[in-house]
């Protein structure tokens, strides 16, 4: 299993804060964002992870995290040079999979459980996809997942529903196996001109291939000024490793 993050995207939410900088290098709590992701996937044995970030800011992201070897990880960089969407920006992670599967975390994500249970039982014999749902209080502010009558395997996601069928939130957080860059190949831009990651998800809905786990403790994106502040909060007593402090 290898990681991948999510880091790219303009950040336009967040002006001013992302006039100079990446929205993935702002504070929450005691350390930058992007260390919030890695350190989950360092917890759960993912030693090898992939970095997708804008042409922009990739200096400034390489600046802050090195090649890894001060938390007993590596990092490989690609650049997105574009903002074409979550889909291609995953896209870019082929050939760091190596024929394996990924787990993939939006950079924006916050979040307190580990990985460790959510990924156990999980092997490089994975077949299909599997997302993380989040109970909330007003789901029409995210993609809303609906599940069998087993409650394991996801039959629908609907983005920011008016009437939620459910109250699970799709969190950034996913583990495909190495067929999803079949997938991405098969997209076509959206609406906005993007490749869409539900677009992805949908394809391993329709093959009755997307199961799901759930996190129990507190989660957010950090992709807005309330949900931004909101991050702060809940991550600002964190402890911080103390390789990132020397």
């Amino acid at each position: 299993m290898r990681g991948v993050i999510l880091a790219g995207g303009t950040g336009s939410r967040l002006l001013p804060h992302t006039r100079v900088t990446n929205k993935h290098l702002l504070p929450v709590g005691p350390m930058p964002m992007i260390f919030h992701p890695i350190l989950k996937l360092r917890e759960a044995g993912i030693t090898d992870i992939l970095v997708v970030t804008g042409r922009e800011h990739m200096g400034d992201v390489v600046g802050l995290l090195g090649s890894g070897s001060e938390l007993g990880l590596a990092y490989t960089y690609r650049v997105q040079d574009e903002a074409g969407g979550i889909a291609q920006a995953l896209g870019l992670a082929e050939d760091f999979a190596a024929g394996g599967p990924v787990t993939v975390i939006l950079g924006d994500n916050v979040f307190e459980d580990s990985l460790v249970p959510v990924l156990g039982g999980l092997d490089d014999d994975l077949t299909g996809a599997v997302i993380l749902l989040k109970q909330v209080e007003d789901a029409r502010r995210f993609g809303v997942a609906t599940l069998d009558e087993g409650g394991s395997r996801v039959v629908r996601i609907v983005e920011k529903p008016a009437e939620p069928e459910s109250n699970l939130a799709v969190t950034g957080l996913y583990v495909y196996d190495a067929r999803v860059f079949d997938i991405v190949r098969t997209l076509e831009p959206s609406d906005r001109g993007e490749l869409e990651i539900t677009d992805v998800n949908n394809h391993y809905i329709e093959r009755g291939q997307m199961t799901c786990r759930f996190l129990e403790g507190w989660w957010t994106d950090a992709g807005t000024p309330t949900s931004y502040a909101r991050a702060n909060q809940l991550a600002r007593d964190l402890p911080v490793p103390e390789e990132l402090l020397r």
